[in-house]
């Protein structure tokens, strides 16, 4: 009797390795296709965000394209159009330099 509550216990504690095994895959495959890549992205857009400078061009969240005028801490002044500035939250900034075409 001893000998076959041993066996059973042994045999639940390999299924339940057998049932998380797939759930634990799922997660390895979910983090290295949808994860990583995100945050590899977000990384990007903070590097670039902080290299910003006076005179790129960018292109901001809502699809508004222009040039950088001023840089004040988190708040930026862009000029969308002759003579036309707006302020902007630094987060909004989409792209810039190169990433940002204009349409001129």
């Amino acid at each position: 009797m001893e000998l076959m509550s041993i066996l059973l216990q042994t045999q639940s504690t390999g299924n339940s390795m057998m049932t998380l095994l797939p759930l634990l895959l799922v997660f390895v495959i979910f983090y290295f296709f949808m994860i990583r890549p995100q945050q590899k992205k977000q990384k990007e857009i903070q590097k670039m965000r902080e290299n910003m400078q006076v005179g790129d061009k960018v292109v901001t969240a809502g699809g508004v394209y222009g040039k950088l005028k001023e840089i004040n801490n988190a708040i930026l002044t862009v000029e969308i159009a002759e003579g036309v500035r707006i302020k902007i939250d630094k987060a909004s900034v989409f792209a810039a330099n190169n990433e940002a075409q204009s349409t001129k």
